[in-house]
């Protein structure tokens, strides 16, 4: 049980990092260099419905931190499950 704590751990660590370096390679890299769109493909189809549902506020896109939240609550919530079963 604890591999899959720690697998579900990471991946949601890897995740964050990821929308992390997207917003960061949002503001320095064409959005048609192959890094960055590898990177988009990965963390826009979450950050999409977020963006549906959260507003602009002026030009500042708070949909990032949103999806960085979801993460940590789903990934806690599924390890406190994992150890409640335990």
């Amino acid at each position: 049980m604890s591999i899959l704590i720690q697998i579900i751990s990471s991946l949601s660590q890897i995740l964050i990092l990821l929308v992390i370096v997207s917003v960061i390679l949002s503001y320095f890299m064409d959005p048609y260099h192959p890094i960055r769109r590898g990177v988009d493909n990965i963390v826009e189809p979450m950050l999409a419905p977020i963006r549906r549902v959260v507003p602009l506020v002026g030009m500042f896109d708070f949909s990032p931190i949103v999806l960085i939240i979801l993460i940590q609550l789903a990934s806690n919530l599924l390890i406190r499950f994992l150890i409640a079963l335990s």
